[in-house]
């Protein structure tokens, strides 16, 4: 081989890799030349070249080949044993997932110096096509906590459906519960057919026209209270706020935080449920007997074994109203329609708020060239983002703390946008 003088490095797709690294060895061995001047024919470095020669006098040509990239060891690596157990276990409970397969391995082998991760288990599962990721659901957004303290009647309600049961006759009851915060007050305990909005909305109605209208009123996360639309709102909270009463809602998964209304549904179930009625109309009856015990003779050790009928104080001032007043906002806010199908039009663009408030008025007020704060009467039901042109949804606040934030930033002493 004579190298060329001042040349440049040959290209290296005239042949392979190896047979470079072979003809490299090769010219190396003959001694014509010495390792710079192969390694700048070559264009490899001298520490390359030095490499290849080493792992050919230790191993041969094979040696020169391309070693596995992979690490000698992984720390999330099983063994094979670890495997088929995870295997046989999955093979037997099909529907468990890996912590509790890791649990049943720590069962079975209680001695073993070290366990398998949860995550590790759970990797290895989905290796083998053996676990299905569960689609993500939108959920409806939470009020921040902490949440309104009612400390007065008629300040704070709370509201839910008791978990469904079967009369004996196998009919399905859905009782419907609604209770003052403060006094623990056993506002409606009803059985509804279905947990529909029309019938769930007419009994709310006989509530507030016996007892008023409360300022909040808590609820989970489920319909017919919550949806997962714009600011987490249904039609019936919708018209809540149409009538002036702040919604309220817990987050998922912490039914603790309506625990006084969570509390109720344990001794109504005991006194009512343990063993169920035969009918519907008998397990009614049941009901309308429980609340007037719960109310006026049951004392309440959280009320200092006074009655809720003791400490409950006359109904609310607020009466509902026979029909409901335009909802007026104040001059720097924009107002807009809501189309039938849900949409509205702002400085040339379409964005979709819900259908739940078609030919419904909101409100647009302008904050500065990125984002505007969108209003339904006094509550906000999120940001539209200028840049991106989308509505995005934002937590809503606490009666006490939403008050006084949206006081402070009107300044005035009532709530702006007031429907009643």
């Amino acid at each position: 081989m004579v190298l060329k003088k001042g040349g440049h490095n040959m290209p290296w797709s005239v042949t392979c890799v190896m047979e470079q690294k072979v003809k490299f060895i090769i010219d190396l061995l003959e001694n014509n030349y010495n390792m710079t001047e192969l390694c700048d024919h070559y264009g490899i470095s001298r520490k390359t070249g030095y490499k290849w020669l080493e792992r050919y006098n230790s191993s041969g040509i094979d040696a020169l080949h391309d070693l596995s990239r992979r690490p000698h060891n992984h720390p999330n690596e099983i063994s094979d044993e670890i495997k088929d157990l995870i295997l046989s276990i999955k093979q037997r409970f099909p529907k468990w997932g890996a912590p509790k397969i890791r649990n049943k391995i720590q069962r079975k082998h209680p001695n073993w110096p070290h366990y398998p991760a949860i995550s590790t288990i759970g990797l290895f599962l989905h290796k083998q096509g053996l676990t299905i990721h569960r689609r993500r659901r939108r959920k409806a957004t939470p009020t921040e906590y902490p949440l309104t303290n009612g400390s007065c009647s008629n300040q704070v309600w709370c509201a839910d459906f008791k978990g469904h049961f079967f009369t004996q006759d196998r009919s399905r009851c859905n009782p419907l519960t609604i209770s003052d915060h403060a006094s623990r007050y056993l506002l409606c305990c009803r059985h509804l057919e279905r947990m529909s909005y029309e019938l769930v909305k007419m009994q709310f109605e006989r509530t507030f026209r016996e007892y008023g209208l409360p300022k909040v009123i808590r609820t989970d996360n489920g319909s017919p209270f919550a949806s997962r639309g714009l600011g987490g709102l249904s039609r019936l909270s919708y018209w809540w706020i149409r009538l002036g009463i702040h919604p309220e809602r817990i987050q998922p998964g912490h039914p603790e935080q309506n625990g006084c209304h969570e509390r109720i549904h344990k001794t109504l179930k005991s006194h009512t449920a343990n063993p169920s009625a035969k009918t519907i109309t008998s397990q009614q009856k049941r009901f309308d007997e429980f609340c007037i015990e719960y109310n006026h003779h049951r004392p309440h050790e959280a009320l200092g074994m006074c009655t809720p009928q003791e400490c409950y104080r006359p109904p609310s001032i607020r009466e509902i109203p026979s029909r409901l007043p335009p909802i007026n906002y104040p001059e720097h806010i924009q107002v807009r329609r809501v189309r039938m199908h849900g949409d509205i039009y702002y400085l040339g663009r379409r964005l979709f708020m819900t259908e739940s408030l078609s030919d419904e008025y909101v409100g647009i007020e302008r904050i500065d060239e990125d984002k505007s704060l969108l209003w339904y009467c006094d509550y906000p039901l999120g940001e539209i983002d200028h840049r991106n042109w989308q509505i995005k949804a934002i937590k809503s606040r606490p009666f006490i703390s939403a008050a006084a934030e949206i006081n402070e930033h009107n300044s005035i002493k009532v709530l702006p946008m007031s429907s009643v």
